[in-house]
Order: C-alpha cells, then sequence, then structure tokens
C-alpha cells in the first residue's frame, strides 16, 4: 500500500498561484456537491479542512465512491484536459475547499516551473496510490481490505499529525463499502471481527488501533502507526 501524498507535502505553493489568480475559499457542508459530473472543467481544488469523498456512476446506474480526500489532498486533477468534470465530489462533514481557476494554474506554472513539476508529482502519486488500490481490491479478501484501509486512513490523520491510533471515521459503512468492493454488511462483520481480535475498538465512527502488528499482518502490509 502506498502511504497517502498530499500536494503540500510535495511542496505545492499556493502563493504562486495567487499572484495570477484569486483562490476563493468553498465552505460545504455535509452532503454538499463541490460540483458533479458533466459540469465544465474550471479548477482544481485544494482540500483546507475537512474531507469529501468522490463518487462516479457504475454501469448500473449505481453511485460508485472511488476515493476519499482529506486536508492538503487535491480534488478535480483527474478531469485535467476534460472540457467537463468526470466525477460527483461530495463533503463528508463540513468542509473547506481553495478553488484554484486551471487557467490561473497553468500561467503560474509558465512562470514558476517548480509548480508545474509538484501538479505532476501530484498526480503521478494519485494515480500510483489509485493502482494501489484497484490491485488490492482485486487481491484481498474482505477483511484484509477492510485492515488495509483503516491503516490507509491511519496514514493520513498521521500525516496531519493527528494520532493514527485513535481516530474518527468521517464516511458511512455504506461508503465504505462502495470504496471497498464490498456489502455494507460484509464492512460490518470485519470490524466485528477485527473488534474481536483485539486488533482494534470501534464504536459507531470511533476506531482506536489495539494491536498495529496484528492489523498490518491482516492487511498484509508494513505500514507503520506513529
Amino acid at each position: 500500500m502506498i502511504p497517502a501524498t498530499s500536494a503540500i507535502d510535495l511542496g505545492m505553493d499556493i502563493e504562486a498561484i495567487r499572484e495570477h489568480a484569486l483562490v476563493r475559499r468553498c465552505k460545504h457542508a455535509p452532503g454538499q456537491g463541490v460540483y458533479h459530473a458533466g459540469q465544465p472543467f474550471h479548477a482544481i481544488y485544494l482540500v483546507h479542512a475537512g474531507s469529501y469523498k468522490i463518487c462516479e456512476l457504475a454501469e448500473d446506474g449505481r453511485e460508485q465512491v472511488t476515493g476519499f480526500r482529506m486536508r492538503g489532498d487535491l480534488i478535480g486533477m483527474e478531469s485535467i484536459g476534460q472540457k467537463t468534470y468526470g466525477s460527483d465530489v461530495i463533503a463528508l462533514e463540513s468542509s473547506e475547499a481553495w478553488e484554484l481557476p486551471y487557467p490561473a494554474v497553468m500561467r503560474a506554472c509558465l512562470s514558476a516551473p517548480e509548480l508545474q513539476s509538484h501538479l505532476t508529482a501530484a498526480l503521478a502519486a494519485e494515480i500510483r496510490n489509485d493502482r494501489s488500490w484497484m490491485l488490492m481490491l482485486g487481491t484481498l479478501a474482505a477483511e484484509r481490505r477492510v485492515a488495509a484501509f483503516l491503516l490507509d486512513v491511519a496514514a493520513r490523520y498521521a500525516r496531519l499529525g493527528y494520532s493514527a491510533k485513535h481516530f474518527i471515521l468521517r464516511m458511512s459503512r455504506i461508503d465504505m463499502a462502495s470504496f471497498l468492493a464490498l456489502k455494507h454488511e460484509t464492512v460490518s462483520r470485519a470490524l466485528s471481527h477485527l473488534h474481536d481480535l483485539s486488533y482494534i475498538a470501534v464504536q459507531r465512527r470511533e476506531v482506536r488501533v489495539l494491536d498495529a502488528n496484528g492489523l498490518r499482518s491482516m492487511a498484509g502490509v508494513s505500514t507503520a502507526l506513529n
């Protein structure tokens, strides 16, 4: 599993973009969309606070969650080069994202080549992370997927300076199940089993990691928890 990497981690210079355009702060209530599939592509977004889910429509018309974004993550990178956004982005809680007008981002890249390299690195990291998850979803059993997901969330919290051993899952069980390509009931059973094994203590959306080595062993990864 590839640890989550944010645009800030990669040195993205927001001030370089501010010199070319107004970076608008957009606040979103839980359930409110940043943008929806089919709307004209005009900007990418940097998550400043809160969290969001990325959704696409599956072939049978069901909503498929394809990712989650937290503070420091970029949103909309997958739509660069297209006329319209290819997915829906929905706030999971009271959140804030900074709108970075794409024409202005490109102008900033021309005057600050290092910014372009940072954006390219952020996009590459996103592609690697998505590829890693696709591989895991295609090879891991249900409980291993859930364990890997918890480790990924823990790593994200650690990156933000929070505890990797005590955190809140901002997404619902249904959203988790959609992302992990599992049934809602399967995710609930997997969490209960991990709880019974004393790897975690879970109460609603609150998770405490009790046995990090056990959780890593279950997931089959070597991610370290701080």
